[in-house]
């Protein structure tokens, strides 16, 4: 698996694995914008920022949305941290998150909801995949307070 990314952020500027180096990452990996769980996995996330950066901890929300669905989606959610787009899908096949499934009947490729977390020196450090968008981030604040 691949790791490393080049992806436009929230923020204007273009992020890689190597801008968070100094602090642990937890990268997660969400279907789409201002959908039910997914918000409700944003706002867990949000909920709990200053728990994560006092662990020296940034989160990172990335999915296959483009940057202004992103800008509108942190503006409305209030969400303290960066989300990262990545409209080719080139991130998300890298880190294994895409599967076949149907949906009314169609063939679609999915993305399966799931969460990375580096180290200050920006190794992987623990997986966690197919993860329940409500109770997954105190799930990972948890890891991360085991460290």
């Amino acid at each position: 698996m691949k790791t490393d990314f080049k992806l436009q952020s929230t923020d204007g500027t273009e992020k890689t694995l190597e801008s968070y180096k100094g602090k642990y990452l937890v990268l997660y990996f969400y279907p789409k914008d201002n959908t039910s769980v997914c918000t409700i996995e944003a706002n867990g996330f949000a909920d709990l920022y200053d728990e994560f950066k006092n662990l020296d901890a940034e989160i990172v929300g990335i999915s296959k949305d483009t940057i202004g669905s992103h800008i509108k989606f942190k503006e409305k959610q209030n969400l303290p941290f960066e989300l990262l787009s990545d409209p080719e899908r080139e991130v998300h096949e890298n880190y294994e998150v895409l599967k076949p499934a149907k949906m009314y009947g169609k063939d679609v490729i999915k993305t399966i909801r799931s969460t990375f977390v580096f180290d200050k020196d920006s190794n992987l450090i623990k997986e966690f995949r197919k993860v329940d968008g409500k109770t997954h981030p105190k799930e990972v604040l948890e890891y991360l307070k085991s460290l």
